[in-house]
Protein backbone atom coordinates (compact mmCIF):
# COMPACT_ATOMS: atom_id res chain seq x y z
CA UNK A 1 0.00 0.00 0.00
CA UNK A 2 2.94 2.73 0.91
CA UNK A 3 4.88 1.93 -2.34
CA UNK A 4 1.86 2.36 -4.45
CA UNK A 5 1.45 5.77 -2.83
CA UNK A 6 5.41 6.54 -3.59
CA UNK A 7 4.83 5.24 -6.77
CA UNK A 8 1.69 7.67 -6.98
CA UNK A 9 3.99 10.48 -5.87
CA UNK A 10 7.10 9.99 -7.80
CA UNK A 11 5.32 9.95 -11.07
CA UNK A 12 4.52 13.54 -11.10
CA UNK A 13 8.02 14.72 -9.51
CA UNK A 14 9.55 13.21 -12.02
CA UNK A 15 7.41 14.05 -15.18
CA UNK A 16 8.28 18.14 -13.17
CA UNK A 17 11.58 17.34 -13.29
CA UNK A 18 11.93 16.10 -17.17
CA UNK A 19 9.96 18.79 -18.58
CA UNK A 20 11.96 21.38 -16.76
CA UNK A 21 15.26 19.79 -18.31
CA UNK A 22 13.08 20.02 -21.46
CA UNK A 23 12.56 23.88 -21.11
CA UNK A 24 16.62 24.01 -19.96
CA UNK A 25 18.09 21.96 -23.03
CA UNK A 26 15.85 24.03 -25.22
CA UNK A 27 16.63 27.27 -23.49
CA UNK A 28 20.42 26.28 -24.32
CA UNK A 29 19.68 25.44 -28.15
CA UNK A 30 18.48 29.24 -28.04
CA UNK A 31 21.00 30.47 -26.44
CA UNK A 32 23.22 28.78 -28.78
CA UNK A 33 21.56 29.86 -31.68
CA UNK A 34 21.90 33.04 -30.74
CA UNK A 35 25.15 33.15 -30.16
CA UNK A 36 26.02 31.93 -33.35
CA UNK A 37 23.84 34.66 -35.16
CA UNK A 38 25.76 37.74 -33.04
CA UNK A 39 29.02 35.89 -34.32
CA UNK A 40 28.02 35.98 -37.91
CA UNK A 41 26.93 39.47 -38.10
CA UNK A 42 30.52 40.23 -36.00
CA UNK A 43 31.87 39.02 -38.78
CA UNK A 44 29.97 40.56 -41.36
CA UNK A 45 30.70 43.87 -39.42
CA UNK A 46 34.06 43.20 -39.45
CA UNK A 47 34.18 42.92 -43.02
CA UNK A 48 32.28 45.74 -43.80
CA UNK A 49 34.80 48.05 -41.80
CA UNK A 50 37.58 46.43 -43.77
CA UNK A 51 36.13 47.00 -47.14
CA UNK A 52 35.25 50.52 -46.11
CA UNK A 53 38.78 51.04 -45.19
CA UNK A 54 40.22 49.56 -48.04
CA UNK A 55 38.10 51.44 -50.70
CA UNK A 56 38.97 54.46 -48.71
CA UNK A 57 42.84 53.52 -49.09
CA UNK A 58 41.96 53.09 -52.89
CA UNK A 59 40.30 56.38 -52.73
CA UNK A 60 42.93 58.38 -51.63
CA UNK A 61 45.35 56.72 -54.32
CA UNK A 62 43.47 57.16 -56.59
CA UNK A 63 43.01 61.22 -55.63
CA UNK A 64 46.68 61.72 -55.68
CA UNK A 65 47.36 59.76 -58.76
CA UNK A 66 44.89 62.40 -60.41
CA UNK A 67 46.32 65.66 -58.62
CA UNK A 68 49.88 64.31 -60.21
CA UNK A 69 48.47 64.11 -63.43
CA UNK A 70 46.48 67.29 -63.00
CA UNK A 71 50.06 69.14 -62.15
CA UNK A 72 51.53 67.20 -64.95
CA UNK A 73 48.76 68.89 -67.25
CA UNK A 74 49.80 72.59 -65.79
CA UNK A 75 53.39 72.06 -65.95
CA UNK A 76 53.00 71.26 -69.63
CA UNK A 77 50.55 73.98 -70.50
CA UNK A 78 52.50 76.37 -68.95
CA UNK A 79 55.86 74.90 -70.98
CA UNK A 80 53.87 75.00 -74.04
CA UNK A 81 52.63 78.23 -73.40
CA UNK A 82 55.87 79.72 -72.55
CA UNK A 83 57.95 77.93 -75.12
CA UNK A 84 55.08 79.94 -77.55
CA UNK A 85 56.17 83.04 -76.16
CA UNK A 86 59.99 82.50 -76.26
CA UNK A 87 60.08 81.62 -79.92
CA UNK A 88 57.95 84.52 -81.00
CA UNK A 89 60.38 86.44 -79.11
CA UNK A 90 63.16 84.67 -81.02
CA UNK A 91 61.24 85.59 -83.91
CA UNK A 92 61.12 88.55 -83.91
CA UNK A 93 64.72 89.16 -83.37
CA UNK A 94 65.68 87.24 -86.03
CA UNK A 95 63.60 89.15 -87.92
CA UNK A 96 65.20 92.64 -86.64
CA UNK A 97 68.65 90.43 -87.67
CA UNK A 98 67.45 89.96 -91.21
CA UNK A 99 66.00 93.05 -91.64
CA UNK A 100 69.70 94.71 -90.66
CA UNK A 101 72.04 92.44 -92.86
CA UNK A 102 70.05 92.75 -95.30
CA UNK A 103 70.41 96.42 -95.49
CA UNK A 104 73.94 96.44 -95.12
CA UNK A 105 74.76 93.62 -97.41
CA UNK A 106 73.09 94.65 -100.34
CA UNK A 107 75.75 96.02 -102.26
CA UNK A 108 73.53 96.52 -105.30
CA UNK A 109 71.09 98.61 -103.48
CA UNK A 110 71.36 102.32 -104.25
CA UNK A 111 71.94 105.15 -101.60
CA UNK A 112 68.44 106.27 -101.94
CA UNK A 113 67.18 102.59 -101.15
CA UNK A 114 69.73 102.30 -97.66
CA UNK A 115 68.13 105.53 -96.61
CA UNK A 116 64.70 104.13 -97.03
CA UNK A 117 65.88 101.13 -94.90
CA UNK A 118 67.26 103.23 -92.23
CA UNK A 119 64.36 105.23 -92.38
CA UNK A 120 62.11 101.99 -92.47
CA UNK A 121 64.43 101.05 -89.20
CA UNK A 122 63.70 104.11 -87.37
CA UNK A 123 60.18 104.08 -87.66
CA UNK A 124 59.67 100.57 -86.65
CA UNK A 125 61.88 101.38 -83.27
CA UNK A 126 59.70 104.61 -82.88
CA UNK A 127 56.84 102.97 -83.06
CA UNK A 128 57.96 99.91 -80.82
CA UNK A 129 58.66 102.98 -78.21
CA UNK A 130 55.11 103.97 -78.77
CA UNK A 131 53.93 100.50 -78.03
CA UNK A 132 55.70 100.32 -74.52
CA UNK A 133 54.96 103.65 -73.89
CA UNK A 134 50.73 102.52 -74.43
CA UNK A 135 51.47 99.09 -72.45
CA UNK A 136 54.03 100.97 -69.34
CA UNK A 137 51.93 103.98 -69.11
CA UNK A 138 54.48 106.70 -69.67
CA UNK A 139 52.40 108.89 -67.26
CA UNK A 140 55.23 107.53 -64.35
CA UNK A 141 57.08 110.36 -63.92
CA UNK A 142 59.29 110.62 -61.38
CA UNK A 143 63.15 109.21 -60.36
CA UNK A 144 64.81 108.61 -57.46
CA UNK A 145 67.13 110.73 -55.99
CA UNK A 146 67.81 109.80 -52.54
CA UNK A 147 66.95 107.49 -49.84
CA UNK A 148 66.06 110.34 -47.22
CA UNK A 149 65.91 107.69 -43.16
CA UNK A 150 65.61 104.20 -42.26
CA UNK A 151 63.04 102.44 -39.50
CA UNK A 152 64.45 99.31 -38.35
CA UNK A 153 60.64 98.06 -37.54
CA UNK A 154 61.66 94.75 -35.85
CA UNK A 155 64.09 92.17 -35.73
CA UNK A 156 62.94 88.47 -36.40
CA UNK A 157 63.89 85.55 -38.43
CA UNK A 158 67.09 84.19 -40.52
CA UNK A 159 69.55 86.34 -42.13
CA UNK A 160 67.48 85.37 -45.19
CA UNK A 161 63.88 86.44 -45.75
CA UNK A 162 61.21 88.87 -46.92
CA UNK A 163 58.55 91.11 -45.58
CA UNK A 164 55.84 93.20 -47.50
CA UNK A 165 52.58 94.57 -47.68
CA UNK A 166 50.35 94.09 -51.14
CA UNK A 167 50.57 97.24 -53.03
CA UNK A 168 47.49 96.52 -54.71
CA UNK A 169 44.66 96.03 -51.71
CA UNK A 170 43.61 98.52 -49.46
CA UNK A 171 43.71 96.41 -46.44
CA UNK A 172 47.01 96.85 -43.87
CA UNK A 173 48.05 93.20 -43.90
CA UNK A 174 51.67 92.29 -43.53
CA UNK A 175 53.22 89.61 -44.67
CA UNK A 176 56.87 87.91 -43.76
CA UNK A 177 57.95 84.68 -45.30
CA UNK A 178 61.48 83.60 -43.66
CA UNK A 179 63.94 81.85 -45.02
CA UNK A 180 65.27 81.28 -48.46
CA UNK A 181 63.89 77.54 -49.06
CA UNK A 182 60.56 77.10 -46.93
CA UNK A 183 56.45 77.09 -47.42
CA UNK A 184 54.84 78.43 -44.69
CA UNK A 185 53.46 82.21 -44.80
CA UNK A 186 53.04 84.49 -41.73
CA UNK A 187 50.03 87.18 -42.23
CA UNK A 188 49.30 89.82 -39.78
CA UNK A 189 46.75 92.47 -39.45
CA UNK A 190 48.59 95.36 -39.60
CA UNK A 191 52.19 96.52 -39.05
CA UNK A 192 51.24 97.34 -35.19
CA UNK A 193 50.45 93.70 -34.68
CA UNK A 194 53.43 92.84 -36.08
CA UNK A 195 55.87 94.49 -33.88
CA UNK A 196 54.16 92.88 -30.83
CA UNK A 197 56.62 90.61 -28.63
CA UNK A 198 54.33 87.46 -29.84
CA UNK A 199 53.81 88.66 -32.83
CA UNK A 200 53.62 84.94 -34.32
CA UNK A 201 50.81 84.06 -31.78
CA UNK A 202 48.50 86.85 -33.51
CA UNK A 203 49.66 85.72 -37.20
CA UNK A 204 47.41 83.91 -39.34
CA UNK A 205 49.66 80.61 -40.51
CA UNK A 206 49.06 79.84 -44.40
CA UNK A 207 50.70 76.26 -45.98
CA UNK A 208 51.79 76.39 -49.21
CA UNK A 209 51.66 73.63 -51.32
CA UNK A 210 55.47 73.83 -52.81
CA UNK A 211 57.67 75.70 -50.77
CA UNK A 212 59.46 79.10 -52.37
CA UNK A 213 63.57 79.31 -53.66
CA UNK A 214 65.45 82.26 -52.76
CA UNK A 215 63.71 85.61 -51.63
CA UNK A 216 62.51 87.31 -54.56
CA UNK A 217 58.89 86.62 -54.33
CA UNK A 218 56.12 89.69 -54.26
CA UNK A 219 52.31 89.56 -52.84
CA UNK A 220 50.01 91.87 -55.08
CA UNK A 221 45.96 92.02 -55.37
CA UNK A 222 45.54 88.90 -53.43
CA UNK A 223 48.39 86.95 -54.77
CA UNK A 224 51.66 85.24 -53.83
CA UNK A 225 53.91 85.31 -56.96
CA UNK A 226 57.13 82.98 -56.24
CA UNK A 227 59.85 80.99 -57.74
CA UNK A 228 59.02 77.33 -56.98
CA UNK A 229 61.97 75.55 -55.11
CA UNK A 230 63.62 72.31 -56.93
CA UNK A 231 62.60 74.23 -60.20
CA UNK A 232 65.00 76.11 -62.93
CA UNK A 233 62.29 78.54 -63.81
CA UNK A 234 59.03 77.91 -62.52
CA UNK A 235 57.11 81.19 -61.74
CA UNK A 236 54.11 79.73 -59.37
CA UNK A 237 50.41 81.96 -58.66
CA UNK A 238 49.31 81.33 -55.33
CA UNK A 239 45.77 82.76 -54.00
CA UNK A 240 46.81 83.40 -50.29
CA UNK A 241 42.89 83.75 -49.59
CA UNK A 242 41.77 80.39 -51.00
CA UNK A 243 44.55 78.69 -50.43
CA UNK A 244 45.14 77.57 -54.02
CA UNK A 245 47.49 77.54 -56.95
CA UNK A 246 46.00 79.50 -59.87
CA UNK A 247 48.56 79.33 -62.49
CA UNK A 248 51.96 79.29 -63.15
CA UNK A 249 54.46 79.71 -66.24
CA UNK A 250 58.34 79.46 -66.91
CA UNK A 251 60.38 81.99 -67.64
CA UNK A 252 63.14 81.53 -70.33
CA UNK A 253 66.79 81.64 -69.66
CA UNK A 254 66.73 82.42 -66.34
CA UNK A 255 67.20 79.83 -63.46
CA UNK A 256 70.90 78.99 -64.14
CA UNK A 257 72.61 81.25 -62.48
CA UNK A 258 71.69 84.01 -59.38
CA UNK A 259 70.52 87.34 -60.10
CA UNK A 260 73.14 89.03 -57.93
CA UNK A 261 76.25 87.35 -56.63
CA UNK A 262 75.94 88.24 -53.58
CA UNK A 263 72.77 86.57 -52.87
CA UNK A 264 72.95 83.27 -54.46
CA UNK A 265 69.92 81.57 -53.20
CA UNK A 266 67.75 84.21 -55.32
CA UNK A 267 67.91 82.78 -58.85
CA UNK A 268 64.29 84.97 -60.12
CA UNK A 269 63.15 88.20 -58.64
CA UNK A 270 60.40 89.24 -58.73
CA UNK A 271 59.23 93.10 -58.32
CA UNK A 272 56.36 95.07 -58.31
CA UNK A 273 55.98 99.00 -59.22
CA UNK A 274 53.50 101.32 -60.54
CA UNK A 275 53.29 99.22 -63.67
CA UNK A 276 52.73 95.79 -62.14
CA UNK A 277 54.56 92.63 -62.00
CA UNK A 278 58.46 92.23 -63.68
CA UNK A 279 61.06 89.33 -62.96
CA UNK A 280 64.47 90.23 -62.41
CA UNK A 281 67.53 87.54 -63.02
CA UNK A 282 70.87 87.06 -64.75
CA UNK A 283 72.04 84.58 -67.99
CA UNK A 284 74.99 83.60 -68.76
CA UNK A 285 74.85 84.56 -72.87
CA UNK A 286 74.74 88.10 -71.16
CA UNK A 287 77.63 88.21 -69.53
CA UNK A 288 75.87 87.94 -66.07
CA UNK A 289 74.27 91.63 -67.05
CA UNK A 290 70.79 91.84 -65.48
CA UNK A 291 67.80 90.69 -67.55
CA UNK A 292 64.23 92.05 -66.70
CA UNK A 293 61.26 90.99 -67.97
CA UNK A 294 57.94 92.24 -67.98
CA UNK A 295 54.88 90.17 -67.07
CA UNK A 296 51.19 89.99 -67.30
CA UNK A 297 49.97 89.11 -63.18
CA UNK A 298 46.46 88.25 -64.79
CA UNK A 299 47.50 85.62 -67.61
CA UNK A 300 51.25 85.10 -66.57
CA UNK A 301 52.03 85.85 -70.09
CA UNK A 302 55.64 87.60 -70.86
CA UNK A 303 55.09 91.16 -72.78
CA UNK A 304 58.52 92.49 -72.66
CA UNK A 305 62.12 91.53 -72.10
CA UNK A 306 65.11 93.41 -72.02
CA UNK A 307 68.90 93.13 -71.52
CA UNK A 308 70.28 95.58 -69.46
CA UNK A 309 74.17 96.75 -68.67
CA UNK A 310 74.05 96.45 -65.03
CA UNK A 311 76.29 93.34 -64.01
CA UNK A 312 75.32 91.22 -61.28
CA UNK A 313 78.84 90.92 -59.92
CA UNK A 314 78.95 92.13 -56.32
CA UNK A 315 75.04 93.17 -56.84
CA UNK A 316 73.27 92.27 -53.71
CA UNK A 317 69.30 93.28 -54.17
CA UNK A 318 67.36 95.22 -56.75
CA UNK A 319 63.89 96.88 -57.36
CA UNK A 320 61.80 98.37 -59.87
CA UNK A 321 60.12 102.09 -59.75
CA UNK A 322 58.31 103.56 -62.35
CA UNK A 323 59.59 101.34 -64.87
CA UNK A 324 63.53 101.84 -63.85
CA UNK A 325 65.67 99.32 -62.16
CA UNK A 326 67.65 100.30 -59.37
CA UNK A 327 70.36 97.76 -58.85
CA UNK A 328 72.46 97.78 -55.40
CA UNK A 329 75.55 96.98 -54.61
CA UNK A 330 77.73 95.93 -51.74
CA UNK A 331 81.06 94.02 -50.91
CA UNK A 332 81.44 89.99 -49.68
CA UNK A 333 82.00 90.85 -46.39
CA UNK A 334 78.53 93.11 -46.29
CA UNK A 335 79.57 97.17 -45.84
CA UNK A 336 77.60 100.11 -47.02
CA UNK A 337 74.81 99.25 -49.51
CA UNK A 338 75.16 101.93 -52.51
CA UNK A 339 72.50 101.92 -56.11
CA UNK A 340 74.93 102.11 -58.88
CA UNK A 341 73.78 101.20 -62.18
CA UNK A 342 70.23 102.39 -62.83
CA UNK A 343 68.09 101.08 -66.18
CA UNK A 344 65.01 102.83 -67.51
CA UNK A 345 62.99 100.64 -69.80
CA UNK A 346 61.91 103.44 -71.94
CA UNK A 347 64.67 105.64 -72.19
CA UNK A 348 62.63 108.39 -70.49
CA UNK A 349 66.03 108.90 -67.90
CA UNK A 350 69.79 108.79 -68.68
CA UNK A 351 70.45 106.62 -66.14
CA UNK A 352 74.47 107.44 -66.86
CA UNK A 353 73.58 111.24 -65.26
CA UNK A 354 71.87 109.76 -61.95
CA UNK A 355 74.56 109.85 -58.83
CA UNK A 356 75.56 106.79 -56.78
CA UNK A 357 72.95 106.76 -53.72
CA UNK A 358 74.24 105.55 -50.55
CA UNK A 359 71.48 103.54 -47.96
CA UNK A 360 71.56 105.58 -44.66
CA UNK A 361 73.16 104.66 -41.19
CA UNK A 362 74.05 101.27 -41.13
CA UNK A 363 76.33 98.64 -42.22
CA UNK A 364 75.53 94.87 -43.16
CA UNK A 365 73.95 93.11 -46.51
CA UNK A 366 69.96 93.17 -47.64
CA UNK A 367 68.57 89.49 -48.92
CA UNK A 368 66.19 91.65 -50.32
CA UNK A 369 64.48 94.74 -51.13
CA UNK A 370 61.01 95.47 -52.69
CA UNK A 371 59.24 98.54 -53.43
CA UNK A 372 55.85 99.60 -52.31
CA UNK A 373 54.54 101.74 -55.32
CA UNK A 374 51.44 102.54 -52.71
CA UNK A 375 53.26 103.63 -49.99
CA UNK A 376 56.61 105.19 -51.92
CA UNK A 377 58.72 103.26 -49.79
CA UNK A 378 61.27 100.03 -49.60
CA UNK A 379 60.52 96.94 -47.59
CA UNK A 380 63.90 95.55 -46.95
CA UNK A 381 65.08 92.27 -45.12
CA UNK A 382 69.05 92.73 -43.80
CA UNK A 383 70.84 90.40 -41.22
CA UNK A 384 67.25 89.34 -40.10
CA UNK A 385 66.23 93.03 -39.45
CA UNK A 386 62.65 93.86 -41.13
CA UNK A 387 63.49 97.70 -42.74
CA UNK A 388 61.53 100.41 -44.20
CA UNK A 389 63.51 102.91 -46.02
CA UNK A 390 61.45 106.72 -47.38
CA UNK A 391 62.39 107.19 -51.09
CA UNK A 392 63.46 110.93 -52.31
CA UNK A 393 61.91 111.71 -55.90
CA UNK A 394 62.33 113.96 -58.70
CA UNK A 395 60.81 114.95 -62.02
CA UNK A 396 62.05 112.90 -64.86
CA UNK A 397 63.78 115.43 -67.47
Amino acid sequence: MIVLQLQFLLVPFLTNIMGAAQYMMQDAALMNYIDRRFLSLEKRLEKCNQDILDYVEEFRDFSKMVLSRLAGLNYYKAEVKSEVANLLTRIERAQRDIDYFGSVTDSNTCIEVHEDLVKQQLFEQAEEKKKLKLMLNASCDHVLAGIKSLKIVKKTGDTHGSWMKDPGKKHAKIYLLNGSVNNIILEFANIMTFMESNHTLKARRVTLPFPWEGTGHVIYQGFLFYHRYGSLNEIIKFNIQKRNTTDLMLLPGAGRIPAYQLSPSTKIDLAIDEQGLWAIHAEPETGGNIVITKINHITMAIEHTWDTSCNSKDAEAAFMACNTLYVVYNIPSGGTSRIRCAYDVLDAVNTYEIPVLHFPKRQGSHSTIHYNPKEKQLFAWGDGSQIIYKLHTKQKV
